[in-house]
């Protein structure tokens, strides 16, 4: 039952991301999910990469349509940080471990700087809330959109690519090519984070 909803569901977004206007979701889910973390928009990006593997669309433009739709939507969180700020910082006033949390989080971006964006990019929710943060704490702003525009260009590369080899090498096989790319972004994305997370222990046993 399960395998045969999978295999309809694949089907259909076969269908689909061999049309020109799939670039427009890729574009429009990246944006979005830079603000509202919903649905991994890795998935359309990987998506897009399979059928251009396949020969349904081009990769640069796939790439391109999702790091420039992370790129827009990476700023508009900033914007949003900066706009709300003033409330943030006065409802952090209130209690002293939130303003400890917010003064950390603002050190922390500016010691790690702009790895940690890229870092940050590749775990779903966290770049949300590192985006919003460089804004609340008034990090540069040509520093974020440069750093931002190398992160998500490398992200959506990253993405893309994953799906393009595995399109080519499955060609007549979407579904199983879909899911071996979208298993290599998960594990991936797993690793950097248990990495990030040893490194954090370390730092703390150290203390």
């Amino acid at each position: 039952m399960l395998a045969n909803i999978v295999t309809d569901l694949t089907n259909k977004l076969d269908e689909f991301s061999s049309n020109w206007w799939f670039l427009l979701v890729i574009f429009s889910i990246a944006l979005l999910d830079s603000v509202i973390p919903v649905v991994p928009s890795e998935t359309t990006v990987i998506i897009g990469g399979v059928a251009a593997g396949q020969g349904n669309q081009s990769i640069a433009l796939v790439i391109f349509a999702g790091a420039f739709g992370a790129f827009l939507g990476d700023n508009l969180a900033y914007t949003i940080g900066d706009k709300f700020k003033g409330t943030v910082q006065r409802w952090a006033a209130r209690k002293e471990s939130r303003q400890d949390r917010l003064d950390s989080a603002g050190r922390q971006i500016r010691k790690r700087g702009g790895m940690l964006l890229i870092t940050a990019r590749f775990i779903p929710g966290g770049r949300t809330i590192l985006t919003v943060s460089s804004g609340v704490t008034s990090q540069p702003r040509r520093w974020f959109v440069l750093w931002i525009a190398l992160a998500t260009t490398i992200w959506a590369s990253y993405a893309g690519l994953l799906g393009y080899l595995f399109g080519q090498t499955f060609e007549n096989n979407h579904t199983l090519a879909f899911w071996l790319a979208f298993a290599t972004a998960l594990s991936i994305t797993g690793l950097i984070e248990l990495v990030r997370w040893l490194r954090e222990r370390r730092k703390h046993a150290a203390a």
